[in-house]
């Protein structure tokens, strides 16, 4: 990933545009927004990408280092035809990528992401020299995110719990807007590595043996309801309960989507195949409402909203989409649907957790390479098949991977979108039943070595 790559990157992406909007093709100067997480590498990036996008006669909004969500909102806020967000996520420091929006804020769908990435790798964009565009900055995207999210909630009633909550956003692209968020909230706020230096505090995925410090903090304050956990482009979401104990970002969908049945009293909601099955569980409760899977990815879960007008959706990553804020994962729309919770509840996190059916759920990841690279996939989830196949009890979903869901729990095996790894996921009422159903998959798969 170099400035280079970023700049015909963004020219591939700004051709493709161009030819599949209408409103693009018909306009002298049509507008990308583009963001960046706050990493390092971010800035340099973003020039370049905003370089290539001139290059091909779009004007470039920047709205500087923001969530990633943010720049998905301000596509719609600001009329344009498309975005891009300069991220790497969850990733390590020395990871970086280009994440392309459409005019519609959403991440691209495959097929149209392969067109890019195969004109890219062509080297055949000719930017028109007719007219370079504009590029101009723009301060004001974190209050449009806040303001958005602060219009569907029930401000007054959480403001009235004046709840005092712990906030770590990594250092990353979310923490000026998660921390106006949270005091626009009337929360007591102690927030943790709130500058948007460049670099991370911590590991910057939020998951359990990352947070050690939130944990900590949460505990040692004594006073906190909630303790909150940004990754670095601000589009998942981790929580720690009252008494400093890690929650799990399983639970950031769940919690959310209980809300808004609660809201709606009906709904359909989607999420991905790999995500847990305690969404089922809540959407049981309500009737009529319905969880429909979809491959994984937030593009395929934005596809399954709209194609069944759902209400919420995300993915157990701690990946939330509301649509009335974005079609992106939010961390915004999460505190606050978390915090509409708790004051609608009146009672601490960690009790409408304990309220949940509990799972145990475990995760395992190998390294394409160390079993003969992609072309080993294939073989290996037909095995998985022709294994499960012959069981009456057995539910095969092929959408992604291969997801096996049986009487006592499910197993997912599938390639990793972002990572030459290949992950598989279990989830059982008991850890022993998990593990035995991720051995007997990758026994099956033939990777039993690794996962």
């Amino acid at each position: 990933m170099t400035e280079d790559v970023a700049r015909r990157f963004a020219r591939a992406f700004a051709e493709h545009v161009r030819a599949n909007s209408k409103r693009a093709a018909g306009a002298s100067a049509p507008r990308m927004v583009l963001g960046n997480d706050g990493r390092g590498s971010g800035g340099a990036l973003a020039i370049a990408a905003a370089d290539g996008l001139q290059e091909c006669g779009f004007d470039v909004i920047d709205i500087g280092s923001v969530a990633t969500p943010t720049v998905g909102l301000m596509i719609g806020h600001t009329q344009a035809v498309g975005g891009i967000a300069v991220t790497a996520s969850h990733n390590p420091i020395q990871w970086n990528g280009l994440k392309t929006l459409n005019a519609d804020g959403l991440a691209l769908p495959a097929a149209e992401a392969a067109k890019v990435i195969a004109t890219f790798r062509a080297g055949d964009v000719h930017p028109p020299a007719a007219r370079r565009g504009v590029r101009s900055l723009q301060g004001h995207a974190d209050e449009t995110h806040v303001a958005r999210v602060l219009g569907l909630v029930d401000v007054d009633r959480i403001r009235a719990a004046r709840f005092r909550v712990v906030l770590d956003s990594v250092n990353g692209g979310g923490a000026r807007s998660g921390g106006l968020l949270l005091r626009e909230l009337g929360c007591d706020l102690l927030h943790l590595n709130a500058e948007r230096t460049g670099s991370f505090a911590h590991t910057p995925e939020p998951i359990a043996e990352n947070l050690g410090d939130l944990c900590d903090a949460v505990r040692r304050d004594g006073r906190a309801v909630v303790g909150f956990a940004q990754d670095p482009d601000a589009d998942r979401l981790a929580m720690v309960d009252g008494a400093g104990r890690y929650i799990g970002e399983e639970y950031t969908l769940v919690l959310c989507a209980l809300r808004m049945l609660q809201r709606h009293g009906r709904g359909s909601l989607a999420t991905n195949l790999s995500t847990s099955r305690m969404i089922d569980d809540v959407a049981a409760r309500f009737p009529d409402s319905r969880v429909w899977r979809t491959a994984v990815g937030e593009a395929n879960v934005v596809g399954g909203l709209r194609a069944h007008d759902g209400i919420i959706g995300g993915e157990g990553n701690g990946g939330l989409i509301w649509p009335r804020v974005c079609w992106v994962r939010d961390s915004l729309s999460a505190m606050a649907l978390t915090l509409e919770l708790l004051a609608h509840e009146g009672t601490p996190i960690a009790t409408i957790v304990e309220g949940l059916p509990r799972y145990a759920m475990i995760k395992r990841k190998m390294d394409l390479a160390s079993v003969g690279g992609q072309a080993a996939v294939a073989p290996a989830l037909a095995r998985v098949r022709t294994h499960f196949c012959g069981r009456a009890d057995a539910r095969i979903d092929d959408a992604d991977g291969i997801r096996i869901d049986l009487p006592m729990g499910w197993v997912h095996l599938r390639a990793s979108n972002t990572e030459p790894i290949i992950r598989l996921i279990a989830e059982a009422a008991s850890a022993q039943d998990a593990n035995a159903l991720a051995a007997e998959c990758s026994a099956a798969a033939g990777l039993s070595a690794g996962c």
